[in-house]
């Protein structure tokens, strides 16, 4: 018999689960398996998720399904190597996955689940506060301190191109900026939404991290990358969440990433933009 129609944003009534549960231990299984999927390029990564999956399903239907979609995402991103590449070919191939990865699992969650948990907030109306506004002064002022020390002494900036013409100068930051959004869009609005159903706030954040940090890995912040991108994932969920606004927790991003781009150009050719102190 076919479940039926939700009566509010939430279907199934998904159940709290605690951290010392086996709901709990799915998601810390479905993130081991992305882990080894992205960090380690193991093939037993799919399997590891999918025994997640599984799991999340004998400990809730609810709990399954919303594991089920963040597998689902991460399985399609797998198609690929997330490895930096701006080559044509790679530039559009890269876009069309990711972008895959996002509408395909909120398609499903939407008609097939009857579910509307993916949600987009704008906060429409609301200006940006003080502090929200002094906050991406100092992600600014921070990134600017850290990043060029971080991609230079680890030597993470080699896992970029080296990028030469316009073409590949203009591929580079629409890549890096592009890559920001979509991380947003599917880590924080869909796999950290949805394990916030069921697990307290910092629990779900600490799994959405574990999932988002080993795609960082593959995608290149490697060496001592994770003791960066660990704090800024964990934080971008307070962000998302306090803000309730993802146009802000996208631009707190974008000018994060901003400093990305510019630290990788100057690493290949310090001559450029001699703007860093390092």
């Amino acid at each position: 018999m076919a479940d039926p129609a939700p009566s509010g944003p939430v279907l199934g009534h998904p159940v709290p689960h605690r951290v010392l549960s086996p709901g709990f231990l799915a998601a810390l299984i479905a993130a081991a398996g992305a882990v080894l999927m992205f960090g380690f390029q193991s093939p037993w990564g799919n399997l590891v998720l999918l025994a997640g999956v599984g799991l999340g399903l004998l400990a809730s239907r609810p709990l399954g399904r919303d594991l089920g979609v963040i597998a689902l995402g991460l399985l399609i991103v797998h198609t690929i190597s997330v490895e930096a590449d701006i080559t044509w070919p790679r530039f559009f191939l890269m876009g069309a996955v990711l972008t895959s990865a996002v509408v395909i699992p909120y398609v499903v969650h939407r008609r097939l689940l009857r579910d509307d948990a993916i949600r987009y907030p704008r906060r429409t109306g609301q200006p940006w506060s003080r502090l929200e506004w002094a906050w991406l002064g100092f992600v600014l002022v921070t990134a600017w301190l850290v990043l060029p020390r971080y991609f230079i002494h680890s030597g993470a900036y080699q896992n970029w191109p080296a990028v030469e013409t316009p073409s590949e100068v203009g591929r580079l930051l629409v890549g890096v900026n592009a890559v920001g959004i979509w991380d947003e869009l599917f880590f924080i609005c869909m796999v950290f939404t949805l394990l916030h159903r069921h697990f307290p706030f910092w629990a779900a954040n600490i799994v959405t991290s574990i999932i988002f940090v080993s795609f960082l890995w593959e995608l290149g912040y490697r060496s001592w990358g994770p003791f960066l991108t660990i704090p800024f994932a964990l934080v971008q969920a307070v962000v998302f969440t306090k803000s309730k606004s993802l146009p802000y927790t996208i631009t707190v991003h974008l000018l994060f990433d901003l400093i990305v781009f510019l630290s990788i150009v100057h690493a290949h050719h310090p001559q450029w933009l001699p703007i860093f102190w390092y």
